[in-house]
């Protein structure tokens, strides 16, 4: 199957990113449950304040993606939020999004769920919608306050953060998009059913039949479909449930190590669910440099995959600063200790 391309070239106008200062560290995780300093997948994991969701931090990142496009929400003709963690169950996030970015009323707006790939298809939605000629400007957010169970091993990657892209004509872009494919199938590899408040997961069967499978099936089908190689691509970014698993994925692909590390944060921010993908996006799009490419491949549980190939313009270098870079929110941080982390999300019930 040929991949998707737009009717015309459209690309990514701007891009942000946001990461909440809290951090934990995962020995504080080894620490309370398992009495000792064990070995731990990942360092440490951004973990939303007690004023902070979903919302709020997918406010944050795109007013950092409407700053390095140069417009006003006003020119925004969709607001699509892709989140697990929508702060309502019956409510939506975009409108409430939309508002706060001064877009609308004529707009549309809707909620994506896909689990950690509900970021990369609302992008996809937004490619869609602006390559079709339906619209002119489409904001895609990826925003999460991932949740784990106390004592599971999720509890030591599931963090928080968002990121979002504009989308619109090319003559505007920093990164045009050359062709993208979705991969999906019915693998319920991690699942949280309505009323439960963390999700459940299929221990090792989320990585064969899940993760691997899917990105490793989009990442070759875009490759061969655009009729490319990884030797053409300067970056690759995939999913990041932890270390492991892209490092992988990556090799299986065909990078090398130096392509796939800069794109690799879930050590100092844990797994950030539907923004994991696209923050590593975000901290790509801070380096790169005109005429370079970057190979991207999403995932998300339930499951799919959503690969993209971009190429950087001559605008990106311009741009790129008109917005706090990625680096800048791991950078700042405060450590908290498990009581007070269990405190501000809502662990301990009263």
């Amino acid at each position: 199957m040929p991949a998707m391309r737009p009717s015309r070239p459209i690309g990514i106008l701007g891009y942000g990113a946001y990461i909440p200062r809290y951090r934990l560290q995962a020995s504080e995780v080894a620490r309370v449950w398992h009495g000792g300093q064990d070995h731990v997948p990942i360092a440490q994991k951004a973990v939303a304040g007690p004023d902070e969701d979903a919302i709020t931090m997918a406010v944050e990142a795109a007013r950092n993606a409407l700053a390095r496009a140069g417009i006003a929400g006003e020119r925004l003709q969709a607001v699509w939020v892709g989140s697990e963690s929508h702060p309502y169950a019956v409510k939506p996030s975009s409108t409430i999004v939309a508002e706060a970015l001064g877009a609308g009323p004529l707009a549309l707006a809707a909620d994506v769920e896909f689990a950690c790939k509900a970021g990369s298809e609302a992008l996809q939605m937004a490619v869609a919608l602006v390559g079709s000629g339906m619209a002119d400007c489409a904001l895609a957010i990826g925003a999460d306050t991932a949740q784990g169970r106390p004592a599971d091993e999720l509890e030591y990657t599931a963090g928080s953060g968002a990121a979002a892209f504009v989308v619109g004509l090319a003559d505007e872009a920093v990164a045009l998009l050359e062709g993208s494919v979705s991969y999906v199938s019915d693998t319920p590899d991690f699942f949280r059913r309505g009323q439960e408040h963390y999700p459940r997961h299929g221990g090792r069967f989320t990585g064969e039949p899940g993760y691997f499978a899917h990105v490793l099936a989009a990442g070759r089908e875009l490759l061969s479909s655009l009729g490319r190689s990884p030797a053409d691509y300067a970056y690759v970014v995939l999913h990041q449930p932890n270390p492991k698993f892209p490092a992988r994925a990556a090799a299986e692909l065909g990078f090398r190590p130096e392509q796939w590390q800069p794109g690799l944060l879930v050590d100092r921010i844990g797994n950030t669910y539907a923004a994991s993908s696209l923050l590593g996006l975000t901290a790509v799009l801070d380096r790169a440099e005109p005429g370079e490419r970057v190979f991207f491949v999403s995932f998300g549980s339930g499951a799919g995959s959503d690969a993209l190939s971009l190429v950087v313009t001559e605008k990106l270098p311009l741009r790129r600063h008109q917005a706090p870079a990625t680096a800048s929110y791991i950078a700042r941080q405060q450590l908290l200790d498990y009581a007070t982390y269990a405190r501000f999300r809502g662990k301990i019930a009263l």
